[in-house]
């Protein structure tokens, strides 16, 4: 990342991730990519930047900002607290911490699952004691649903829309990070062949989903 950059703190927070990382670069006006990467542990989000948000679709049903606790996807038999990730002194997302084989990180200064905009949640597909939780991310299918618990006492149910992966020197930016008028989820891990001398894996596999109901826990 360019040191011409200024820190992305310097954004207003509680935003969607199109709008919370927007700063100047040195050539063009870009934002803050989350592109989830390995390094050492074999998933370390790295930011890069990024076409401006793009707005599309007629806003749905939203809830109110709330931060999320719980992550439950009965059908590759995820259920894993919430960790909050932040922007770290090198510019880049943190990663959850590698030693907890079951753990999920939301970046925070993004929209909250269930608010409007894309809400961003990331997860080891492994780690060097062995598979995560993300490790049958791919396997989700158009319609499979996802359950997040959130601070507020409520749960945001998502309905996938696509699972898709994506080469990473090849990824779509403006597609997967764009901010959106409506309530969106976006679960990241990494696919692909494994580089062992690299420590990296060749994609990324992203879950698109939108909030398709809301209830009290």
């Amino acid at each position: 990342m360019s040191a011409q950059q200024n820190s992305p703190r310097t954004a207003t927070a509680h935003r969607p991730l199109g709008r919370a990382l927007m700063w100047p670069a040195a050539a063009v006006g870009v934002g803050a990519l989350l592109l989830y990467n390995s390094f050492e542990t074999t998933a370390d989000p790295k930011p890069q930047a990024r076409p401006p948000a793009v707005a599309s679709a007629t806003p749905g049903p939203s809830m109110p900002r709330s931060a999320p606790t719980r992550l439950s996807i009965p059908e590759i038999a995820v259920d894993a607290p919430f960790t909050p990730l932040d922007i770290d002194s090198s510019g880049q997302l943190a990663a959850p911490p590698s030693d907890n084989n079951n753990l999920v990180g939301w970046f925070e200064e993004g929209a909250s699952p269930g608010e409007r905009g894309a809400s961003i949640v990331a997860g080891h597909v492994d780690t060097k004691t062995g598979p995560a939780v993300f490790l049958q991310l791919s396997t989700l299918k158009r319609g499979s649903t996802v359950d997040i618990a959130r601070e507020d006492g409520t749960v945001a149910t998502f309905e996938v829309d696509t699972v898709e992966t994506f080469s990473k020197a090849d990824f779509p930016n403006d597609r997967v990070y764009a901010d959106t008028p409506s309530s969106q989820l976006r679960l990241i891990t990494c696919g692909g062949a494994y580089d062992r001398k690299a420590k990296d894996y060749s994609d990324n596999v992203v879950v698109f989903a939108h909030l398709a109901s809301s209830k009290s826990a």
